[in-house]
């Protein structure tokens, strides 16, 4: 954490206007690529080109809403609900599997039925477990190399969401928190030989359960070479590499995509970068790709700058919770990563990720809010009078 000494500034004043202008460019960027990703199928199932766009437009108010009550409520008041927020996040976890409350999508029980809307638990679940991280750490500080201490209790919590997600299925996101898990460990302080042991262990088990399940096997495969399985397992990779390189330099132009056209599946959720490069071309991806960027530097820098040590960890968490997944959705639609079901955060369609991620903004805007700044630069000493008339140096 940095400290200043001549810095005087009244918390809750300051707002970072470059996080909140990333955050909210990302936001109305996704809901325009919403609606041209998907105009075409919403008007095909459900008779009105504005369904998605009009559905995701009512979760981001309720996002906007959710980042201004965490840009208001001081954060450090968020350590008295640490417990009760993971109870309730894992209530939810479970109540994905109860017929009747949880919903199914492609045989993925990942959601919460409520009326014509779902929510997805698990994108809450992620700020839980920061939440919990941020605050174990803080308390535990000075002994965080104990195993005992620093190390079981966290993996022991952590892997119990982590394990609950992954059974729904969603293995992308549980692989995104079990990154996120080992990377504040890491800066928190628990031994390299812990994180190191560990994470060989989660890798082991990954493989294997990559190796049982065909469909995953099957992404492995289409990921080594698209082109070979371009007419099965490997289709949706190959339909997205060709809409980004048919937008070359500058794209086709808004709305013009091709690929929308029911050539490219999940166009308006986990691939809506490859539509936004076939309209927008490589300019507009580098477009994408400096608003994320900008975004996860201002939150390490915040995670430098916090005013307290739960607040550094916090920060660093939550900006993970964005920024993570960001780069591994943009590394699937590129074919650097095998195909996995993760959204991209802010543009892809999907309330209850849209919703989190500007709850996770609006948390670090009140972060920011109390890192201490100077006023200005000191006053000038006065010089002795000359002639009566006093100087100044």
């Amino acid at each position: 954490m940095e400290t200043q000494a001549n810095a005087t500034a009244a918390p809750g004043v300051h707002t970072d206007l470059i996080l909140l202008a990333s955050a909210f460019s990302l936001m109305f960027l996704g809901l325009g690529m919403v609606f041209i990703a998907s105009n075409v199928m919403a008007q095909t199932n459900y008779g009105d080109p504005f369904y998605f766009v009009k559905r995701q437009g009512m979760y981001a108010f309720l996002g906007v809403g959710a980042l201004l009550l965490g840009r208001k409520i001081n954060y450090q008041s968020y350590q008295r609900w640490v417990y009760p927020a993971l109870f309730i996040s894992l209530i939810c976890l479970i109540l994905v599997f109860i017929p009747g409350i949880g919903g199914k999508v492609r045989g993925a029980a990942r959601w919460i039925r409520l009326g014509p809307f779902t929510l997805q638990p698990s994108e809450f679940a992620k700020i839980a477990v920061v939440l919990f991280l941020a605050y174990s750490f803080a308390r535990k500080r000075e002994k965080m190399k104990y195993f005992a201490i620093g190390f079981l209790p966290h993996m022991l919590v952590s892997g119990l969401f982590i394990g609950l997600i992954g059974i729904e299925t969603d293995f992308g996101t549980a692989l995104t928190l079990a990154a996120i898990v080992f990377t504040m460990l890491f800066v928190g302080g628990t031994r390299l030989t812990h994180i190191v042991l560990s994470l060989g262990a989660v890798i082991f088990l990954a493989v294997m359960a990559v190796l049982k399940d065909p469909k995953k096997f099957d992404r492995i495969l289409s990921f080594l070479d698209p082109w070979k399985h371009g007419a099965d397992v490997g289709y949706q990779l190959k339909q997205s590499l060709l809409a980004i390189g048919s937008g070359n330099l500058w794209g086709l132009g808004p709305g013009q995509s091709r690929a929308k056209l029911f050539y490219l599946p999940d166009a308006h959720t986990d691939f809506i970068l490859s539509i936004f490069s076939e309209e927008l071309g490589f300019l507009g991806f580098l477009l994408i790709l400096a608003l994320f960027t900008t975004l996860v530097i201002r939150g390490l820098r915040l995670s430098l700058k916090a005013p307290d040590t739960f607040g550094s960890y916090l920060a660093l968490g939550l900006t993970l919770v964005i920024g993570l997944p960001a780069a591994i959705n943009m590394g699937v639609v590129s074919g650097i990563l095998p195909t996995k079901g993760l959204s991209l955060p802010f543009l892809s369609y999907g309330g209850s990720s849209l919703m989190a991620s500007l709850l996770a903004v609006g948390i670090l805007l009140n972060i920011s809010s109390q890192v201490k700044r100077p006023t200005g630069a000191p006053a000038k000493a006065a010089a002795p009078a000359k002639d009566g008339v006093p100087s100044v140096i």
